[in-house]
């Protein structure tokens, strides 16, 4: 019998909502002690080159400022590439702040100047004046395309192309309904609210105390250990708060090193602090160029799948995402031929955003199954199911679980896919076009080692300790949930310790598995805790659960009882009391199943529908409506599990109708680097967005059954826009962002 689920499960709101709406939340650059240093970063304006000469003279000058350091002056780091290495690195040679004379990218650091205050430092770094010996920045995917290669070596976590499985080519050309398509998706750029920043506190005795934006304290802690020689006990990053991520705190950004090297230099607390502008210059979602072929039998059965993926990545890295695969899982087919490679450019190494690969390679993949479902003939949902698949093809594994025709089928009820009219430009109102569109989402379910510690006081309060960080999904919350419950107490009754590197170590947020391992280690120190406090209850004379096993037991008003007559059981105050102690605390510790991932693989699944409405004459294009159905095994609170995939499928339909960097491929630089010209949905653009949760039991993915939601909300969105733009126009639009150009003007006429 499981223990009362008072909070797991319920709509909880979150438990440090009321410290960020009033403010009283403190992120990385609100950290503040007096006499402190403030950095400002001068940057490059040529995309590649070398430095000719810098002239700092008219800088050093301005009142206020301490140093300014180039790459004439920078103190002293690890020289060899491996010291340089953060724990999601991809194979290469990592960017290396300040070290010579040589431009990578567009916006590469030249200088950092430090001056007594922000406004001083900014200022002064106006007046750095460099000059460049500038070469040509192939920055353009299309034209390098051709010399793309596969990766030598594999990104860690990263699994390679699968290899082909029967006849692929040969099926397809002897089926009976085929489509293949060219799809490119230009380059998207993070935009947190928050930007990239670092405070760094030094005290006397040369220990630093560090207020990171990072997505995992302990590995900002690393690299720095790393990079400057420093012992781990003398380094502590803290960021209790982090104003949005969603990969692109991951890897520790420049801003940390310099920040930490003026530091020790100088012997003085610094803050450093990116310019919006300078978000523009890292961290963005690959562009791509993709191939996706698909054949039918006259049934809509799948021949054959064959997706070919070129991807940009920078000239010193070879960062590497999950974009081909999807397609030999997604669907059944004994025939699959998936390949991935690379093209170099000059532009700063891409970084893992929302859903990395999964995001551009479902894309593709479902719009060519809508294709191929006009092609066929048959409703694009029938098409789906007639393919489901219930094993993962491509590992030839079994899945944990898979919910996923639940996913079709309520996602379907609630938006009302059955009264659709599949002809193109048949469904109209007034002088909107209407289109209706669909697509399957896909997400790797993953647990990851985990540590957790969990104090139970005599006064009924739990406090729950881990490195776990919160990046706005709600960590503090589900972790206060999962406690409150074994312990049989209110959610305000616990008190959730994260975002510090001193605590139990866990791994980066990301991959959306941080509630399935952060969260199944809170389970397993809590159940340690009650495992301690039975013990010390049976060496109470004449106790009542002498002869009682820890599975028998669970804690309930205060009291260990028998789960099946809570009238039989010791109160908690009088065991720590017997003990002579005033609390109790105990680790836990999780981490993948070797033995069963042998065997075993999951995934989170959607549905995912979308109505489109386009002016006819102006081409003006509303998404409507969105019913996004998921199957992601246990939600431990359905209101922030609710906003994970709202902002998801938002951050999707920027993806699919908004965001694209723009490069001038003349100079190789990015011209739309604000917020101003870089386009992002408004609330305008977004209407009504209905999330359904199915019922999805897993007893294998993690211990407390959950498989994560961050990434799976923004999957199969853009797909299901494009789809539904077919639907409306006639118009099949292959390329993203789609934007009214793509609507109105026709390329083929042009030519």
């Amino acid at each position: 019998m499981n223990t009362l689920s008072r909070s797991v499960g319920s709509p909880v709101s979150r438990v440090d909502g009321p410290l960020k709406v009033s403010g009283q939340a403190k992120y990385a650059a609100e950290h503040f002690e007096p006499g402190m240093l403030h950095g400002y970063v001068v940057l490059s304006t040529v995309a590649k080159g070398k430095i000719a000469t810098i002239d700092v003279t008219a800088a050093e000058g301005c009142p206020g400022v301490v140093r300014v350091y180039t790459h004439l002056n920078r103190p002293k780091a690890a020289s060899r590439d491996g010291k340089w290495q953060d724990s999601v690195a991809p194979p290469g040679s990592p960017f290396r702040p300040l070290e010579s004379d040589e431009i990578q990218f567009d916006g590469q650091p030249i200088a950092l100047v430090v001056a007594d205050t922000f406004e001083n430092a900014r200022d002064a770094a106006a007046l750095v004046v460099a000059t460049y010996e500038s070469l040509e920045a192939r920055t353009d995917l299309a034209q390098e395309y051709r010399n793309s290669y596969v990766p030598p070596k594999k990104r860690s976590g990263i699994p390679a192309a699968p290899k082909p499985r029967g006849d692929a080519e040969k099926a397809y050309s002897e089926a009976a309904y085929k489509v293949s398509a060219d799809f490119r998706m230009d380059g998207e750029h993070h935009n947190a609210m928050e930007l990239f920043a670092s405070t760094v506190f030094w005290e006397a005795n040369g220990q630093l105390t560090i207020h990171d934006k990072t997505q995992g304290p302990q590995a900002s802690r690393d690299y720095i250990c790393n990079v400057f020689g420093l012992d781990a006990d003398d380094v502590t990053v803290k960021n209790a708060f982090v104003g949005g991520a969603f990969g692109s705190a991951l890897r520790p950004k420049y801003q940390l090193f310099l920040a930490v090297m003026a530091s020790i230099d100088l012997k003085r607390s610094i803050k450093v602090e990116m310019t919006r502008r300078e978000m523009f210059y890292l961290t963005w979602r690959p562009s791509t160029i993709q191939t996706v072929s698909l054949a039918a039998d006259e049934h809509g059965i799948l021949q054959a799948v064959m997706h070919h993926a070129v991807q940009a990545t920078s000239t010193y890295e070879d960062y590497q995402e999950v974009v081909v695969n999807w397609s030999g899982l997604a669907y059944k087919c004994d025939n699959a031929k998936l390949t991935y490679e690379l093209a170099k450019l000059d532009l700063s190494t891409p970084g893992d955003m929302r859903a990395p690969g999964a995001a551009t390679g479902v894309a593709a993949l479902e719009v060519a199954m809508d294709e191929l479902a006009y092609e066929v003939g048959i409703d694009p949902l029938e098409l789906r199911i007639r393919n489901f698949v219930h094993r993962d093809q491509d590992n030839d594994k079994q899945l944990t679980s898979k919910a996923l025709h639940s996913c079709y089928r309520e996602g379907a009820d609630a938006f009302g896919w059955s009264k659709r009219d599949p002809a193109p430009r048949s469904m109209r109102e007034g002088n909107d076009l209407v289109g209706w569109g669909m697509a399957t989402g896909f997400w790797d379910a993953m647990l990851m080692a985990a540590e957790a510690e969990v104090r139970y006081s005599a006064d009924g309060k739990v406090t729950v300790s881990a490195a776990a960080s919160d990046i706005g999904t709600g960590t503090y919350t589900i972790l206060a949930q999962v406690a409150a419950d074994e312990f049989d107490v209110p959610v305000d009754d616990v008190t959730v310790l994260i975002g510090d590197s001193t605590l139990p170590t866990t791994g980066v947020a990301g991959g959306s598995w941080t509630a399935a391992s952060s969260g199944s280690a809170v389970d397993a120190a809590c159940k340690a805790v009650r495992k301690t406090l039975l013990s010390q209850a049976q060496e109470i004379e004449s106790s009542p659960l002498a002869k009682a096993s820890v599975e028998e037991v669970r804690i309930r008003d205060g009291r260990l009882v028998l789960d099946t007559n809570s009238q039989i059981g010791v109160s908690l105050a009088d065991i720590l009391a017997s003990k002579q102690m005033s609390s109790i605390s105990e680790a836990g510790k999780v981490g993948p199943d070797l033995v069963q991932m042998m065997s075993f693989k999951s995934y989170t699944h959607s549905a995912v529908f979308v109505e489109v409405k386009i002016d006819e004459e102006l081409g003006v294009l509303r998404v409507t409506r969105v019913v996004s159905a998921i199957a992601a095994g246990k939600i431990l609170n359905p209101k922030t599990a609710r906003s994970q995939i709202l902002g998801g499928v938002v951050m999707a339909l920027g993806m699919a109708l908004h965001e694209e960097g723009m490069i001038d491929h003349r100079t190789g630089r990015i011209i739309n680097h604000n917020l101003a010209e870089y386009h992002i949905p408004a609330h305008a653009d977004i209407e009504r967005i209905d999330v359904i949760f199915v019922d999805e039991h897993d007893d294998k993915v993690s211990p407390i059954g959950v498989k994560g939601l961050g990434e799976i909300g923004v999957v199969g969105v853009a797909a299901a826009v494009s789809n539904a733009v077919f639907h409306a126009t006639g118009k099949r639009i292959r390329d993203f962002p789609i934007t009214i150009d793509k609507i109105i003007i026709d390329k083929d006429a042009l030519q």
